[in-house]
């Protein structure tokens, strides 16, 4: 949030707690999961996963950070932090496996892929650009309209993010299936991947509940204004 809005907080104060559980899930999850061995990399699973859905032409590469995995579907490729892309643990395997499951997604043209790519732009515009302009309408009256149309902007994140969850829910089945189905990682350590996997899923649906919290906490306050 580019302006502090010590209201807007405490509205939001329960996506802000379930992002904070998540977050320490995540850690927890993911601490737990390195420690469990897997039969390949991260690279190789994610490689397999690709290679068996017809992908062999999705490249794979290393990028620098720690969980900054993704899948770029403009270049089609996908991109491994150090620890996924090297770590023989199931951590590593079912991270790599969720990304793989996202460039499987954009081969077989996933709907909600396909609607979510394209909200991208106007979602990155609106959440910056929205939330000044609903402060600024909620701030001064002479600027209340501007209110309103940082509401539309803003709802634009709003569309994003629910548009967001189908899209990596279903990235996490396709992992969980491809890892069984292929023997990649034997079924009593799945419960490991599920764990990883949910988690980070928990992050999303914070994420998500935060953005539909602030723009129905601006829709209240402009509603108040014009009664």
């Amino acid at each position: 949030m580019p302006i502090l809005d010590i209201h807007l907080l405490l509205f939001i104060a329960p996506a802000l707690l379930l992002g904070l559980v998540a977050q320490v899930m995540v850690k927890s999850a993911y601490a737990t999961s390195r420690r469990i061995p897997a039969a390949m990399s991260g690279y190789a699973a994610a490689r397999r996963l690709l290679d068996s859905a017809g992908l062999r032409h999705v490249d794979i590469e290393q990028t620098p950070g720690q969980l900054t995995d993704h899948y770029d579907p403009r270049s089609k490729v996908l991109r491994l932090s150090g620890d996924v892309y090297h770590g023989r643990s199931v951590a590593a395997v079912g991270i790599a496996a969720h990304e793989a499951g996202h460039a499987i997604q954009d081969a077989t043209n996933y709907a909600p892929l396909v609607i979510r790519n394209a909200a991208v732009p106007a979602a990155s515009f609106g959440s910056n650009a929205g939330m000044i302009l609903m402060f600024l309408g909620l701030a001064f009256a002479a600027l209340r309209p501007l209110m309103l149309v940082g509401i539309v902007l803003f709802g634009c994140v709003v569309f994003f993010q629910l548009v967001n969850l189908p899209v990596e829910f279903n990235a996490s089945a396709r992992a969980k299936r491809q890892l069984a189905g292929l023997g990649i990682v034997p079924d009593h350590d799945m419960r490991y991947v599920n764990r990883v996997l949910n988690a980070a899923a928990l992050t999303y649906v914070a994420a998500t509940l935060q953005a539909i919290l602030t723009l129905l906490y601006y829709v209240l306050r402009y509603s108040s204004r014009r009664d």
